[in-house]
């Protein structure tokens, strides 16, 4: 079904006079935006019949070509296929509000109306609809990191040095939860908050992370995960925009600068009933049924979902023993050394923290497969081992994660779940991209 020239076209046009152009755009496998700047008849027609690009474009090479139309799920010569406006992602754009310009989101379909399969977004929605056949809704918060950097580059394309602070200097100590952090970059991040209100991205203040010029945001938790997703994209864009506007440049790296701590980007979730009643808080400190089970679920697709929460080998080379949640399919209740963590005391309400995924990961793509593991535990209904009461250092089950990029590509890549839940087309598609993407990586630094 065609998105309708409706209410929000009209309506934004008629608070927003000023706009003269349109950044329309899709987000590939990396989020990565490709599209087009379009005028005001252009953007009219995106709504009327959608805006047409190849299918190749959201699973690009290694350089950023487009894929040869025999690679796979392309068989048909990789044809155009009609990009539909996401719902209430057309924003103004504050970084050029100078230039009249404000962006849209598009998701791709396939000519006849079906989702295509290799949008991140579609991949989501997929997993999704399992949820909604359960008459549940989950409820997704993310806690999204950053770091700013200096505009200069490394050799090899890697992010260059912290930011300069306000008063010049580099730091390059340490000052985990230290509002000298806040300070010394309080200009853009201010701007930042700013550019989350103008496009609706419900974000928390940044606070500082684990390593200079590193911050964190929550988006809020809400019962549309596809909505939550949209909003992350939204963020990385702005941020990235903002820094640059500032003189800086904004990373998503899994970890930009050894040996500082790769930022962890964390997916909260939790589950309503159809009567809106959490289903993760009852039972007490053990938690429901409906808790154990997911977390059961979590721990054991966690392994073959390294490819997906971890998606490059940066993180697996240069990532420093004990730097952020260990990397251990293991869960605690309020103890923040797991990579599943359930806070003892939120609110009345319970969630799971699940903090596999590195900054870098597509937060569509990381949610699907968070989403999937609980949905595979509810249906199977079998209780996870103890929590862990102090720091990880042990594996629940079978082989402990892969360590190394090549061993979680083919880990990902013979996981007939992964098939099942993100579709066979899909993770063909993921396969061939990431095993490009390897050969094309930089060496150790």
């Amino acid at each position: 079904m065609l998105h309708p020239v409706s209410a929000e076209l009209d309506a934004f046009l008629e608070a927003h006079p000023d706009i003269r152009f349109f950044d329309a755009f899709v987000a590939d496998l990396d989020a990565t935006e490709h599209g087009r700047r379009l005028d005001g008849a252009a953007i009219r027609t995106v709504f009327e019949s959608g805006m047409p690009l190849p299918g190749s474009i959201l699973v690009p090479e290694a350089d950023g070509r487009a894929r040869e139309p025999a690679d796979p799920g392309f068989d048909d010569g990789d044809a155009d296929r009609p990009c539909r406006p996401v719902p209430h992602s057309l924003v103004p754009v504050p970084w050029l509000q100078a230039d009249g310009v404000a962006q849209l989101q598009l998701s791709m379909y396939e000519t006849d109306g079906r989702p295509f399969f290799a949008d991140p977004r579609q991949v989501l929605a997929r997993v999704l609809d399992r949820f909604h056949r359960l008459n549940l809704t989950p409820c997704l918060g993310l806690g999204y990191p950053f770091q700013l950097v200096g505009r200069e580059h490394r050799p090899g394309g890697l992010p260059g040095s912290p930011a300069r602070t306000a008063g010049g200097r580099r730091t390059l100590d340490k000052h985990f939860s230290s509002t000298i952090e806040t300070t010394d970059h309080a200009a853009v991040l201010s701007a930042i908050q700013a550019a989350c209100r103008t496009q609706g991205v419900p974000a928390s203040a940044p606070r500082p992370g684990r390593g200079t010029g590193q911050f964190e945001v929550e988006l809020a938790s809400q019962p549309d995960a596809l909505a939550v997703c949209d909003q992350a994209l939204r963020f990385r864009r702005l941020v990235r925009q903002v820094a640059r506007a500032q003189g800086l440049d904004a990373s998503f790296a899994a970890q930009p600068r050894r040996p500082l701590a790769g930022p962890r980007l964390q997916v909260h979730a939790s589950l309503r009933d159809a009567g809106g009643d959490d289903l993760f808080a009852a039972g007490g400190l053990a938690g429901s049924a409906h808790l154990r089970h997911a977390i059961r679920g979590l721990l054991d697709t966690m392994v073959e979902g390294m490819a997906i929460c971890v998606p490059g080998p940066d993180a697996y080379r240069r990532a420093p023993p004990g730097a952020g949640p260990a990397l251990t399919a293991a869960g605690s209740v309020d103890g923040r050394g797991a990579v599943l963590h359930v806070p003892a005391d939120d609110g009345g309400h319970r969630r799971i923290e699940h903090r596999l995924a590195t900054a870098d990961a597509n937060p569509y793509l990381a949610v699907a497969w968070v989403l999937a593991g609980i949905h595979r535990g509810l249906s199977r209904g079998e209780e996870p081992p103890p929590a862990l009461d102090g720091h990880t250092g042990r594996f629940y089950g079978g082989a402990p994660p892969p360590l190394h990029w090549p061993a979680a590509l083919e880990r990902f890549a013979a996981s007939s779940f992964a098939a099942e839940y993100l579709g066979g087309p899909f993770t063909r598609a993921y396969e061939a991209l990431r095993r490009g993407q390897h050969g094309h990586s930089t060496g150790p630094d």
